[in-house]
């Protein structure tokens, strides 16, 4: 499945590197231009190449968005459309500014922003070195990614594509109240877990 990835920071490299490694090839894209990423491309090697947001968007079937969350707005809108978008976005007051949610979840915020597009959150509750080095074939040791969304097939693909580079997804539920489960400072949020501690740590209080 190729793979588009918009954000090329900690996050968006770390998870270039395992979709590359899973066998996906991948296009990967930032804000400074395609020509600022020959370093990283050089490290993941054939199987990425480097793209506008509007090109890795239309290149991928499956599209990773990492960037602050403050410029959700400058998404390719029109190149998303169509596509099962990865939501790894997280709202920090001090980094993105007071945004008005208006008692949604910031993952909700992004969906209306992208007509058409099928939005899952994940990515966003564990940090770029665990994402890099904790990866495992054991299905015992495997860390949790979890994943929230309206769109029970968009999902279950977000799900796969976990299994695939050495984690397991648990579902959160939706957009509203899955996203909610997985915001910054929730008991799930950047504390790495296997799927049992997770299970336990979403059980209500």
């Amino acid at each position: 499945m190729n793979i588009g990835i918009i954000g090329s920071g900690r996050i968006g490299a770390t998870a270039a590197k395992l979709f590359v490694g899973a066998g996906h090839p991948v296009a990967i894209s930032n804000s400074r231009g395609p020509e600022s990423l020959n370093g990283l491309i050089g490290e993941l090697g054939p199987g990425a190449r480097a793209a506008t947001p509007a090109g890795a968007a239309e290149f991928g079937e499956m599209v990773l968005v990492a960037i602050p969350f403050g410029r959700y707005g400058d998404l390719p809108k029109a190149e998303l459309g169509s596509r099962i978008v990865i939501d790894a976005m997280n709202h920090y007051a001090a980094r993105d500014g007071e945004v008005d949610l208006g008692g949604r979840t910031s993952s909700e915020l992004v969906a209306e922003a992208l007509p058409g597009a099928r939005v899952v959150k994940a990515f966003n509750t564990m940090n770029s070195h665990t994402l890099g080095t904790e990866s495992t074939e054991d299905p015992d040791r495997r860390l949790v990614l979890f994943v929230a969304g309206d769109d029970e097939e968009a999902k279950a693909a977000v799900a796969e594509l976990i299994r695939e580079i050495g984690f397991v997804a648990v579902d959160t539920g939706s957009l509203a109240e899955g996203g909610r489960r997985q915001e910054p400072g929730s008991p799930v949020y950047n504390k790495p877990m296997t799927e049992p501690e997770a299970r336990e740590a979403l059980k209500p209080a």
